[in-house]
């Protein structure tokens, strides 16, 4: 159902031509009139997509083509919807572990097989005619895999394109001679907005043709339409758009499309607290690249000062999932004021549709230049060593959880079930050879997991890198998991 303030929107856009402004307000509240819901997590293999792109060959209203193969077989699709005279070409997936603008093409296309917006759509769709391919790396994907089935870097493959969906996307750039190209991409969730603590959630790029990073009318173009997507995503995520970096790589597509005349527009979705799946940031690429292609129909975006796109802050690298601040760290018999940068590492499980945590400590020292999702001033906090507790039991329900906790229990030595490396409590468990270490220490590379204390009572928990309040239910805390150590 859409809500009571999308129905005043939808009612303006029937009887009357609106602003870029109103149509991308009106596309944010009615999103989940369009969203695919069979796409809500990022380890999207190709059979899913099969059903859904059977439905568009069916539809009138587009054109589905097989444009080539994978190294493994995998059919890659182009969708094309529109009678204009411009064609623009839009491509996700080069990367089989990066989904999220390929959740959002389905997104697009929901939206453009539907009956409303109508005076807008005949707008893009007169002018314009869009080519979607939704996912170039198949094979990657299968394994949620940067590099396909040969080990290659689609991306870096521009050249020489030995892979077969290298070659697929260089014929249909060529066969189409497009105005506008979309290289869609997902980029690290550490990736943050320059000098601030906002994670770059989207960053965009007008790629240069050349090592001197001119800019002619093609790059020009690209920079423009940048400007305008910016100024639409300020809207909904403020501060949490970067300018990914413009250094000329010769062997890269986005490089090479724009030498070919091709105004490439690089999207790369990255972090958004709290959005573990990116459905959130789906929803940005969703709206703001509907609005591009409304103003490449219109050719509002030509009177846009390309002076604007340097306005838009540079990515940084600067964030971590966990910062700690100043916390008091003993070392041989010496006190030492400390940052910790912690991140979470996502480790696939077998099939690859599911993950667990997996954190290491990144960096440690002084983190002042540093950001973090979630930032804890340990100022006049101690950190306290780990236990261990033989649980001698076959099976525990772990009713005494936060007992257990504030006594620094962390590894439950206990029987391990047969099959498994993580446990959704926040606990290690281990064999019964499992043996902590002698010395106690905080290192970069090692899995953080100890405790805070404050004027001699434990006040925090550290598992796996994630934080608990001890003094707060551990259920709406967020936990991720715990591990399970095997020989």
């Amino acid at each position: 159902m859409r809500t009571g303030l999308f129905l005043i929107y939808f009612i303006a856009l029937c009887f009357s031509t609106v602003s870029a402004q109103n149509i991308t307000e009106a596309l944010y509240e009615s999103y989940e009139t369009y969203k695919e819901n069979n796409l809500e997590k990022r380890r999207i293999k190709h059979q899913e997509l099969q059903p859904l792109i059977d439905n568009f060959r069916g539809n009138a209203k587009f054109i589905v083509q097989k444009v080539g193969e994978s190294i493994e077989g995998r059919d890659l699709n182009l969708i094309s919807i529109g009678s204009g005279k411009t064609n623009i070409f839009l491509w996700s997936q080069m990367h089989g572990n990066e989904p999220t603008a390929t959740q959002a093409i389905f997104d697009i296309l929901n939206f453009l097989d539907s009956n409303d917006f109508g005076k807008e759509k005949k707008t893009i769709l007169d002018n314009l005619t869009l080519h979607f391919l939704p996912m170039l790396n198949p094979d990657g994907a299968e394994v949620f895999q940067r590099r396909n089935a040969l080990g290659v870097d689609i991306n870096r493959d521009a050249l020489r394109l030995q892979s077969p969906e290298s070659r697929t996307l260089k014929r249909v750039r060529d066969s189409l001679d497009a105005a506008f190209g979309f290289n869609l991409h997902d980029q690290s969730t550490y990736y943050n907005a320059e000098r601030t603590e906002k994670p770059a959630s989207i960053s965009y790029l007008a790629t240069a043709y050349n090592y001197e990073k001119d800019i002619n009318e093609v790059r020009a173009n690209a920079m423009k339409v940048i400007v305008f997507m910016n100024k639409i995503i300020q809207n909904y995520a403020p501060g949490q758009v970067g300018r990914y970096n413009d250094g000329f790589e010769p062997r890269a597509f986005g490089d090479n499309i724009a030498k070919w005349g091709t105004s490439l527009i690089l999207i790369e979705s990255g972090g958004y607290a709290n959005d573990v799946e990116k459905q959130e940031i789906r929803k940005l690429n969703y709206v703001s690249i509907l609005s591009a292609l409304y103003t490449i129909a219109n050719k509002s975006y030509e009177s846009i000062p390309i002076e604007e796109y340097e306005k838009i802050p540079r990515n940084d690298r600067n964030l971590f999932d966990l910062k700690i601040e100043n916390v008091t760290y003993e070392l041989l018999g010496k006190e030492y004021i400390l940052d910790l940068g912690i991140n979470r590492q996502e480790i696939d499980l077998k099939g690859h549709n599911q993950f667990y945590y997996k954190s290491i400590i990144v960096d440690q020292g002084d983190l002042s230049t540093y950001y973090g999702y979630e930032t804890f001033n340990g100022t006049g906090y101690k950190i306290v060593p780990p236990k261990m507790m033989n649980a001698n039991m076959q099976n525990t329900n772990f009713s005494n959880t936060v007992e257990l906790l504030k006594s620094a229990i962390a590894y439950l030595k206990i029987p391990l079930p047969q099959e498994g490396f993580a446990i959704k409590k926040p606990f290690h468990l281990v064999d019964s050879n499992f043996k902590l270490p002698s010395e106690f220490r905080v290192l970069t590379g090692v899995n953080p997991t100890f405790f805070l204390e404050k004027e001699g009572v434990l006040t925090h928990a550290i598992i796996n890198g994630f934080l608990i309040d001890l003094n707060k239910s551990i259920q709406n805390q967020g936990f991720g998991n715990g591990l399970i150590y095997r020989d």
